[in-house]
């Protein structure tokens, strides 16, 4: 057994790779939860009619659309290093600020937030008015009416572009490591597939395999988001869905 794996370079690669994965999907599983409620707050706040509110918020989304990722993480790696250990220590832990699985998630959340909140918006503006006429007609206050009317248009008008912000971002997950320190193990596909390809040289068996992770990850989290779509949908034809394949006969 041991003879074949070490004669069959790919298998190799893709069981050394494995566990480096599993840091690419946490730090995505751990951003989702939190930049999705973010986004939906922020696309609200920048459509109020609050001045203030809706400034922030145009503020926020501008400032983490505007600059790249990659100077996001430095920026905050390099706050953490000013505020820890001497003026905040967190649980009494100097080291959480400065750990990656801490900074990665967070810098994740507020630029993936930032991009949704812009999607979401847009939905939000696509809103057909008339159903919202309807429900206030009705008698329905402002709660339900954003409950019943508002809000699932809004997520079903801005989920297919949100299913790509999330496979962006996990494909984003790939910086963190470039920009934050490695700690013991913690190496992801890239970091580990650079480390392997330093051995041996080999330009197209490391990296390819570090790839083929990406997009069967990525594939997976489409056909999840697609189920997802479909549900939002099924009041409407039954064939709708993301497609995964492009129609090459019209």
């Amino acid at each position: 057994m041991m003879e074949s794996l070490a004669a069959n370079p790919v298998l190799q690669d893709i069981i050394t790779l494995a566990r480096p994965a599993l840091f690419n999907i946490y730090f995505a599983v751990a951003s989702i939860p939190l930049g999705f409620p973010l986004a939906i707050l922020l696309a609200l706040g920048r459509n109020s009619t609050n001045g203030l509110l809706s400034g922030f918020s145009r503020s926020f989304i501008y400032a983490f659309r505007g600059s790249p990722l990659f100077i996001q993480f430095f920026m905050f790696y390099s706050m953490s290093l000013a505020l820890n250990p001497t003026v905040w220590k967190p649980w009494g832990i100097d080291w959480l600020m400065l750990n990656p699985l801490f900074i990665g998630p967070l810098v994740l959340i507020l630029n993936t937030s930032a991009y949704s909140a812009e999607i979401f918006y847009g939905a939000l503006r696509t809103v057909p008015k008339g159903e919202v006429e309807a429900a206030r007609a009705m008698g329905m206050g402002k709660w339900q009416v954003f409950r019943t009317a508002i809000w699932p248009n809004m997520l079903r008008l801005g989920w297919p572009a949100y299913t790509n912000e999330v496979v962006f971002l996990f494909h984003a997950t790939a910086l963190v490591y470039f920009t934050l320190p490695v700690i013991n193990e913690q190496k992801d596909l890239m970091n580990k597939a650079g480390e392997l390809f330093e051995k041996d040289y080999n330009v197209f068996l490391h990296y390819a395999v570090a790839a083929a992770y990406f997009l069967v990850i990525s594939m997976l989290i489409f056909w999840l988001f697609n189920r997802i779509y479909r549900h939002l949908t099924r009041h409407t034809r039954t064939d709708r869905g993301i497609k995964l394949r492009p129609n090459y006969l019209r």
